[in-house]
């Protein structure tokens, strides 16, 4: 059924033009206490009752209640827990019954980056065949093993990695999300999995958002057309003998709901607006991807109207479930359950009570939730009712998978095809993806597109590199520490105008920084953001890079040579580029296009008879900032203001009209900032974190864990996923852990304004030999506080915050080998924040900032 004819249906004709779209069901509850929805009540409103193109089948229904009725208390429990693969052995399988099983970004068999497609299946075998194993008179229900694969199968080396949604909301091609979907699919089971976790309906009004990329559009219209025609790609469609079967796998629709309208666009914060705002705007992916059968649905990690999604009856239950009809099950996301007042990790009955499913529960010690929830069953805390209403749920989902009839996943028809894996076919639907992506913002003087047999210079940090251009989710869960090996079989964006240009008798040139010894006739300059991945990019404005300024002087160095300047973005949101615009004869935004980089030579150049190859069709899905304080900004808004409207983007026979002259005035200067931070759940543009072990062996944190001659650095969690890191020093000599940059920093504007150098930090083995704190200039030129006994005092006391005010570092005038004034020494930072130790520490920091005012009146260490 039509979503707009099932709304038609239910909704008064006023209320149906803020609507984009939109089962046989339980009679629903009456909204939970006042805790969870005051507002809602207040404001409730009818949410749309989908009919799904999955039908409830009778012989299914009798299967279920046949296996329900034999299922032991310990089987039921089993089934609603789903452990990491770092925590989750074959044997742990057979004794806890565990029901799923999933794999984290960046998680792989052995923790091995470069597992193979072997290690692949043979574990994915291990796990099915430890959960069918009937020995002591189990009833041997099959595992399902699920992974994030947002833009193909992003864990293993090799794959197909498609554009981000943001891009593929440019397209406005709901078919080619169908055909993506398929491809996926195929490669997913290929590794003998079951389930993918996508897709993201995610409708991002607050692009701030460190996941705005995960979403297709700020409009719900793009977002409701797509979400139903990517499940049918990923499972088949409903209701047709193609409906899940070895070609496809579960798909799940994420996260519910409201995930991109939290307040500032803070990753797992407050969802905004009343119920109304909630439906009209952030549940048209749900209408779509309900209609079209998706069989799993993610809870969110926010909250909306003061209760954690993870516990909010009301909509997990009487909205979702109820109203809406939903069959499937609720898997939570990444220890979701925990943020729930009173909850913990393992301790969390609410959760299930309020209509969660499945305990996504990745840390070492599921166990104990498993234990709890046996127990709490026994109790009465958890009901019989709810209980056997999520096992059932579980149980359709695995039934009409087939998993009974499928096998070990090696046995099934797709299974370890390596030629399947990033297949020429599969990437040429990438490569399409990126082409009808593209969207040109400034085309000066119809310089694009540009004549094959030129000598081209291709510049920019991102034009030989395919970490960058693919993003997040990519071999690793942030995008971070990979190289072009990593992606065998994918091509850069230098490799694609190479070819190119070559073949054609032209030349080209790659050249980072911009240098050349031969003056080129065009120079396209590929830069924008580096890789991030929920939390960590999450960010305060919309300015691109205001303290790292490298890529606009690139630009205005190369204009001021006399080249005709291309650029092109990568990114996963709009930001603040008028310096970067004004500096560009063309201007282009590639988002972050994956695997397939040659699809935007496809675009930028014409064909050999000199004609237009393919042309920009790409339209932006999000609005473009004016200002880089300019959020949120969306199609609607009351005083709408773009810089770039919704729905902007030239092609070729659009007349520019876009000049050099777009306001620069930006955000404040560094060192004008009341707050500057330097690490907020990852170093904070342009700071890099670094650890350099007594060899001189200096390592960049560019993976989860990096190893030095003496010490280690890690990602942990501390409030959320990896938001913290530790720091391990083995006593066999110097070790240091910096937050560094580049180019020095003028921090004079500080010093003269009572700041200090505030950080968190927990303690978990005393320094056994002295420890410093330094912040330095470079080589030789250093300023250094013995921290030595603070740490000892810190050892065992949980976190602490610490302020060292800038007025307590020692003059470092001498240690630049000459006399020089101490102010010289602030003009020159490169590390505001390093510890320096020879003997054995064990510490971990979080948040690590300079603010002014700070210092005042505060001791110093």
């Amino acid at each position: 059924m039509n979503n707009k004819l099932a709304l038609r249906a239910l909704l008064p004709g006023a209320l149906l033009l803020s609507l984009l779209a939109g089962c046989d069901s339980k009679k629903t509850e009456a909204p939970p206490a006042a805790t969870d929805a005051p507002a809602a009540q207040a404001s409730k409103v009818e949410w749309p009752a989908i009919t799904s193109a999955v039908k409830k089948d009778p012989a299914v229904e009798a299967r279920i209640e046949e296996l329900l009725a034999r299922m032991t208390l310990e089987e039921k429990i089993g089934q609603l827990i789903q452990p990491e693969i770092k925590f989750l052995t074959p044997e742990d399988v057979t004794k806890y019954h565990v029901g799923s099983v999933l794999n984290g970004g960046g998680s792989t068999p052995g923790s091995n980056k470069y597992a193979t497609m072997e290690d692949w299946v043979k574990l994915a075998d291990s796990y099915y065949n430890a959960s069918v194993d009937k020995s002591n008179g189990r009833i041997g229900i099959p595992i399902m093993w699920g992974t994030d694969a947002v833009h193909g199968l992003g864990n293993v080396i090799g794959a197909t990695l498609f554009p981000h949604n943001i891009a593929l909301g440019a397209t406005n091609n709901p078919e080619l999300l169908k055909e993506i979907g398929r491809v996926t699919a195929i490669e997913i089971a290929v590794t003998g999995l079951d389930w993918d976790f996508s897709p993201t309906v995610a409708v991002a009004r607050d692009d701030r958002w460190g996941r705005t990329y995960e979403s297709w559009s700020e409009d719900p219209q793009i977002v409701g057309d797509f979400a139903g025609k990517m499940v049918e790609g990923l499972q088949g469609e409903g209701g047709s003998e193609n409906f899940l079967t070895n070609n496809h796998v579960i798909a799940t629709a994420k996260h519910f709901i409201g995930d991109g309208g939290t307040l500032n666009g803070v990753d797992r914060g407050p969802t905004q607006g009343d119920e109304q705002h909630l439906r009209d705007i952030h549940g048209a992916g749900y209408f779509s991807a309900l209609e079209s059968g998706v069989q799993a649905v993610m809870a969110s990690f926010t909250s909306w109207d003061g209760t954690r999604m993870h516990g909010h009856k009301y909509l997990l239950t009487d909205v979702l479930k109820g109203q809406m009809g939903f069959d499937g099950l609720v898997v939570g996301d990444w220890s979701g359950h925990s943020f729930i007042p009173g909850c913990t990790a393992v301790d969390c009955p609410e959760s299930l009570m309020a209509g969660l499913d499945i305990y996504m529960v990745p840390e070492p010690n599921w166990k104990d939730l498993y234990n709890n929830l046996l127990a709490q069953a026994k109790s009465g805390e958890v009901t019989a009712e709810r209980l056997d209403d999520a096992v059932r749920r579980i149980l359709r989902v695995k039934i009409r998978a087939g998993l009974f009839e499928k096998g070990a996943p090696s046995t099934r028809p797709l299974a370890g095809k390596k030629e399947l894996l990033g297949a020429p076919e599969h990437r040429a639907v990438a490569r399409q993806a990126v082409r009808e992506s593209l969207v040109m913002l400034k085309n000066k003087n119809n310089l694009l597109p540009l004549a094959r047999n030129q000598k081209v210079l291709v510049a920019g940090d991102g034009a030989d590199n395919i970490g960058k251009q693919s993003g997040g989710w990519s071999v690793t869960w942030q995008g971070t520490g990979n190289v072009n090996s990593d992606f065998p079989g994918g091509t850069s964006v230098y490799a694609g105008i190479k070819e190119v240009v070559d073949a054609a008798g032209g030349k080209t040139t790659l050249s980072v920084d911009g240098s050349y010894s031969e003056k080129p006739d065009v120079a396209i300059v590929v830069f924008g953001e580096d890789p991030y991945a929920e939390m960590q990019g999450d960010v305060g404005m919309l300015a691109y890079k205001p303290r790292n300024p490298v890529d606009w002087e690139l630009l205005k160095k190369l204009r001021s040579d006399g080249i005709p300047v291309v650029s092109l973005f990568i990114t996963g949101r709009p930001l603040w580029v008028n310096r970067e615009l004004n500096a560009s004869d063309a201007f282009v935004a590639i988002w972050q296009p994956g695997t397939e980089g040659a699809g935007v030579a496809d675009v930028i150049f014409k064909n050999a008879a000199g004609e237009i190859n393919h042309d920009m069709k790409g339209r932006l899905s999000f609005s473009w900032p004016k200002h880089p304080d300019q959020t949120p900004l969306n199609k609607g808004d009351a005083n709408y203001d773009p810089l770039f409207a919704y729905g902007y983007g030239m092609s070729y026979a659009d007349k520019n009209t876009l000049g050099d002259d777009l306001p620069e005035d930006g955000p404040k200067a560094a060192e004008a900032m009341d707050v500057m931070e330097i690490f907020n759940r990852r170093p904070m543009d342009p700071w890099q974190l670094e650890i350099i072990g007594f060899q001189n062996d200096q390592m960049p944190m560019n993976s989860n864990t990096v190893k030095a001659s003496s010490l280690m650095i890690q990602a942990v969690d501390r409030d959320v996923q990896e938001d913290a890191r530790r720091v391990v020093w083995n006593g066999s000599g110097q070790g240091q852990v910096a937050l560094s940059v580049g180019n020095r920093q003028d921090f004079i504007n500080y010093v003269n304004s009572d700041s200090a150098l505030v950080f968190d930090i927990k303690v978990d083995a005393a320094p056994s030999a002295t420890s410093y704190l330094r912040l330095g200039c470079g080589s030789y030129c250093a300023s250094d506080i013995d921290l030595t006994e603070k740490l000892k005092g810190f050892a065992g006391q949980g976190w602490q915050t610490v302020t060292v005010p800038f007025s307590c570092y020692p003059n470092s005038g001498a240690n630049f080998g000459v006399a020089q004034p101490p102010a010289e020494f602030w003009t020159q930072v490169l590390a505001p924040f390093s510890l320096v130790t020879s003997g054995t520490l064990d510490i971990t920091f979080a948040k690590v900032s300079v603010v002014k005012g700070a210092g005042k009146d505060v001791a110093c260490p």
